[in-house]
């Protein structure tokens, strides 16, 4: 059976802000845009003057207005922390975020593996072992 491929959406962003949908010729909003990516939809948004791929830029306004629209917001706090740490954007606090998680975890797997091979006494015995050639 041969796989098909999904074709690539793409929607333009006008310069009066209105997004395009090329495939269904017809606009869409932010929150349709959305709605296709959560149903597993491949898209790209392009600057029609420019003709720039403008996806992440479009993707981070559509997460900054669902949060506006959100029930609860973001502490204080956690906006401070998200400015003050990596290069003072979101990706960036999350790439620090998960490089500092992962250096940890490697850290925490070694130390186990250490305490691990010394408590269970790793390579005692084997002068014990009987010989195969015997």
């Amino acid at each position: 059976m041969k796989e098909t491929m999904k074709e690539m959406k793409i929607i333009k962003r006008y310069q009066n802000r209105k997004l395009y949908d090329t495939h269904e010729s017809s606009y869409v909003t932010l929150d349709e845009i959305a709605k296709m990516i959560k149903a597993g939809e491949d898209l790209r948004v392009i600057d029609n003057k420019t003709k720039n791929d403008i996806t992440a830029s479009t993707l981070t306004q559509l997460l900054y207005e669902s949060e506006k629209k959100a029930k609860t917001q973001p502490s204080v706090e956690l906006l401070k922390e998200i400015i003050r740490h990596g290069d003072g954007s979101f990706s960036g606090y999350i790439q620090a975020k998960v490089s500092t998680e992962l250096a940890r975890f490697d850290q925490d797997i070694s130390a186990s593996n250490s305490s691990a091979a010394a408590g269970i006494g790793l390579g005692a015995g084997i002068e014990r072992a009987p010989s195969l050639n015997q």
